[in-house]
């Protein structure tokens, strides 16, 4: 069909464009090199793309692209610039109405339409627009002109709440993406075939036809993949995880798996080859459900695989890791116990729902070198392993991540960074793989599902007598974070608690389903839920409270961190305690009156209110080791340059890092250059995973900052002692912005400014820091809700939600609050609303945002949030990591506020409507 010519106008320019049938605005526009318009769905879901045309917000994925002529389109771009921001750019900047920000542009887009009558219609109004990382509560305060920012002071940034450097080009879609450039040579596209079957062996495959179709380059198969074995879960020692994938492997093992690859002039040509590639397969015999996989008999999915070349515990019964350990006596705990409560927890399959998809581009830079830039939270990881599954050397492999639309540990992976490396390799042009929000859903790694069976016995008193933790793992068909997931998941869940008699057996099982994988809490949510729910009904078996039944049980400093063996050697260490401020903090607020603006209690027959809280525990890094290389250099004029390799996707690191350096040097945070996350311009890290980018990097940061300091002091001091000047007043030189000055004596009050430039004329003053990650300490959460239920209908509506973080001392009180609003909006999805579904062949049914539910505006509480006092000797400043924690204990405290309602205990994730409806009596 022929492409009609169309001519409009973008940002006030004109532009002239030929449009296929079909073709909508934001192709169009990302075609022409308009990337402040983001693709997050395209099926009109998300909002990331949304623009103005003639004045009206549309979502231009699904906006037909031939009814452009003669209309006038605006992005976020086109309404203000970094220099002279639109007022709700502004807005959004000074209240940090962000994290990711690859959903801002589309937020700012949409509000600017908004009047102020429209503030008590935001949940109506911004139905349209998703966010995965703030919770919502700081988007509204953008909207509604509350700011929540400051401009420190020199030396005065650590403890504030700061803008992020980012800010105001995020706010104007400035701030370049993944994809969000263009490429200097004739970008090459790929598309994937992936298998119809859960599990089958391919006995031919015939790509003649495919290759001789215009515009098709290359089609790769598994006769063309390299032969070495790798997972694409990434850790700083490879060996964490089972090697048990290829590239292109002739047996599939799940759904959607990759069977080949065509790589064409764009993407609908690689697609439309992919229909004429000719395959033929043997069905395998499959399996759905760890248990029965796990069995004698059952089908087995790596059973060719060694334990010594895999690194899986038991192939021959699909089991990639297990843990059955004791310390004491639980049977004989039991039985000492005036009470014992047992019960099985489920928890489903969740997605990510990161905005920005999955998506690397590759080519050969002048030298011959690959270079890859990628969505990755962890680039050097993955320079690491692509140098060693295609036998390359780690200097001929350059990877970088530009800012990253969103993580949670979904990316955390290689997973499209392999195949373009390999077309990129073959053909010598550049090849970019971008996942759709389909592949999101049905070939990235999801939460590992959980059957988690608690038996806990306590005296009449309260004191725990037993703990036994049963959990089953579904780890897909692979075993990406399988072992280490396992293992995290059962230990800090059951080693805040002291108790004489433990046990836990744990296994993490393959089965045909697709891979699970890294998610935020890493483990820990799902068994949370079962051991703080099992706790809950231990405290009402009792009839003491929930509060004071943890206050009984919980470690306090002093206390050993024991899950099975008391002896076990562990550089977890208790840095600083507020788990007893947590708890009062929480207690008090649900025995306080509601703040202004809560909602009330609602009135009927049918409805019931409840209460609940629950705690979690999490180690503030990861263990066996997580490195990180710094460095900082003085520049002429007075600003400074840190290279660190930790990438930037909604975590707020970068923000952190600057005020860490700034508060060292005396100077303010926008004098700090960042430049990160590239393996070519930045020292080592292992990667922004595990809460670690402020805990590892930015504690690596700050020792280079107090050794630059201490160089350019040293420095000033020889200048100006050079000058005839006395230098010795008892009072240290102050570093502040431009330079160093210089208290001069003795009894002379002057002071001399020896500048940036000054500084550097005998050569450049430079200095760097490390850290290996441990020793480690532990970070504390508290959340309780107040609920009401619907008898009627399954319904619940959050009255109330409070938490309260240890999270040491707050380096930026506003990022941080939106930490813990972000994590804690995200496991209200997974507590309330998302599921991912699959029919009993392994197919999954979820394949976009519309049917799978993911919280928007008005489905998120806003969260009251309190931080305890405490200061960790092991952080930053006395700071601790607070990325994951605040997700772990929120779905259990809305299960115990939910059976406190219904006087019935759920056991399933999500606790949906249906789901609580027929708990509370329903047919």
């Amino acid at each position: 069909m022929t492409p009609r010519h169309v001519t409009f106008e973008v940002d006030g320019l004109p532009l002239d464009a030929d449009v296929d049938p079909g073709q909508v605005l934001r192709t169009v526009l990302r075609e022409h090199g308009v990337h402040s318009v983001k693709k997050g769905c395209d099926a009109g879901d998300c909002g990331a793309c949304s623009v103005l045309v003639d004045g009206e917000p549309v979502h231009s994925c699904i906006y037909p692209a031939h009814r452009l002529e003669g209309r006038a389109v605006t992005t976020a771009a086109g309404l203000g610039t970094p220099e002279h921001p639109h007022p709700v750019q502004q807005a959004f900047a000074d209240a940090a109405g962000f994290q990711c920000g690859f959903c801002t542009a589309g937020m700012v887009v949409t509000a600017s339409t908004f009047t102020e009558a429209d503030a008590d219609d935001l949940p109506r109004l911004l139905k349209g627009n998703l966010c995965r990382c703030t919770g919502y509560r700081a988007i509204g305060d953008a909207i509604c002109g509350v700011s929540n920012t400051v401009a420190p002071a020199d030396g005065e940034a650590a403890g504030r709440s700061v803008k992020a450097p980012a800010a105001l080009r995020v706010a104007s879609g400035s701030e370049p993406y993944t994809l969000d450039f263009r490429s200097t040579t004739k970008l090459l596209h790929l598309a994937v075939l992936g298998s119809p079957h859960p599990h089958a062996r391919i006995t031919s495959i015939d790509t003649s036809a495919a290759e001789a179709l215009p515009g098709v380059h290359l089609v790769l198969t598994h006769r063309d993949s390299p032969a070495t074995l790798f997972s694409t879960g990434r850790h700083e020692d490879r060996e964490d995880d089972p090697d048990d994938g290829l590239v292109l492997d002739p047996v599939l093992r799940f759904r959607g798996q990759r069977v080949a690859a065509v790589v064409a002039d764009d993407v609908r040509t690689a697609t439309n080859a992919l229909a004429a590639i000719v395959v033929e397969y043997e069905p395998l015999p499959a399996v759905f459900d760890p248990e029965t996989a796990r069995s004698p008999g059952a089908p087995l999915l790596h059973g060719e695989k060694t334990v010594e070349a895999s690194r899986i515990a038991f192939p021959e019964r699909n089991t990639v890791a297990a843990m059955h350990d004791e310390t004491g006596d639980v049977e004989a705990g039991l039985a000492q116990a005036d009470a014992v409560v047992e019960g099985t927890w489920r928890t489903q399959r969740v997605s990510h729902g990161a905005l920005e998809t999955h998506a690397s581009r590759g080519w050969l830079d002048d030298d011959g070198r690959l270079v890859v830039r990628t969505a990755s939270q962890v680039p050097f990881l993955v320079r690491d392993e692509l140098a060693h599954v295609f036998g390359l050397p780690q200097e001929q492999v350059r990877v970088f991540a530009a800012r990253v639309g969103g993580g949670f540990g979904g990316k955390q992976e290689l997973i499209t960074e392999d195949l373009v490396a390999l077309a990129v390799l073959r053909t010598g042009r550049p090849v970019q793989y971008e996942f759709t929000r389909e592949d999101e859903f049905t070939i990235a790694p999801t939460r590992h599902p959980m059957r988690v069976r608690v038996r806990v016995g306590a005296t009449s008193d309260g004191v725990l007598t037993a703990l036994h933790v049963d959990q089953l793992m579904d780890t897909g068909a692979y075993g990406n974070h399988g072992v280490g997931v396992m293992y995290h998941s059962v230990h800090e869940s059951t080693s805040v608690y002291r108790c004489p008699n433990k046990r836990v057996d744990a296994e993490s099982v393959y089965t045909n389903n697709l891979p699970s994988g890294a998610f935020r809490g890493y483990g820990l949510g799902q068994v949370v839920f079962a051991v703080e729910s099992a706790m809950d009904e231990l405290a009402r078996e009792l009839g003491i409270d929930p509060f004071k039944l943890r206050r009984r049980n919980v470690i306090v400093p002093g206390d050993p961190m024991v899950v099975t063996d008391p002896d076990e050697e562990s550089d977890l260490l208790i840095g600083s305690y507020g788990l007893d401020q947590c708890l009062d903090l929480v207690e008090q607020a649900l025995e306080s009156p509601a703040p202004e603006g809560a909602p009330p209690a609602p009135v009927g027959p049918t409805w019931v209110t409840g209460r609940g809280m629950a705690l979690a525990m999490i180690a503030t890094i990861p263990p066996r080791g997580h490195f990180a290389d710094t460095s900082i250099e003085l520049l002429p004029d007075g600003r400074y340059d840190i290279g660190v390799g930790t990438a930037e996707f909604g975590n707020g690191t970068t923000t952190v890092h600057t005020q860490l350096v700034a508060s060292a040097l005396g100077t303010t945070p926008d004098r700090v250059v960042v430049r990160q996350s590239d393996t070519d311009v930045a020292r080592y890290d292992t990667g922004a995973y595990g809460s670690a980018g402020v805990v590892v990097a930015g504690k690596a940061l700050l020792a280079a900052a107090h050794k630059l300091r201490a160089a350019m002091v040293d420095r000033a001091l020889a200048i100006a002692g050079g000058a005839g000047h006395a230098v010795d007043t008892g009072t240290a030189p102050e570093v502040v912005a431009g330079g160093v000055v210089v208290r001069v004596g003795p009894g002379v009050d002057a002071t001399v400014l020896v500048s940036g430039d000054r500084l550097l004329a005998d050569g450049p003053l430079t200095a760097d820091g490390s850290h290996d990650g441990t020793p480690r300490s532990v970070a504390f959460n508290v959340h309780g809700f107040e609920v009401a239920v619907d008898r009627a209908s399954g319904e619940v509506r959050l009255l109330r939600s409070v938490q309260a973080a240890d999270a040491g001392v707050v380096l930026n009180p506003e990022q941080l609050r939106g930490q813990v609003e972000g994590g804690t909006a995200q496991a209200i999805g997974t507590a309330l609303y998302e599921e991912m579904m699959l029919d009993d062949e392994g197919r999954v049914l979820t394949t976009a945002f519309r049917n799978y539910r993911m919280p928007k505006f008005g489905d998120v509480p806003q969260t009251e949030v309190h931080f305890a006092t405490t200061h960790d000797d092991l952080g930053p400043l006395g700071a601790k990591s607070m990325s994951e924690a605040p997700y772990n204990p929120v779905a259990p405290a809305l299960a115990n506020a939910i059976r406190d309602a219904l006087g019935v205990r759920p056991h399933e994730l999500p606790m949906s409507r249906d789901r609580l409806w027929r708990l509370a009596g329903g047919r």
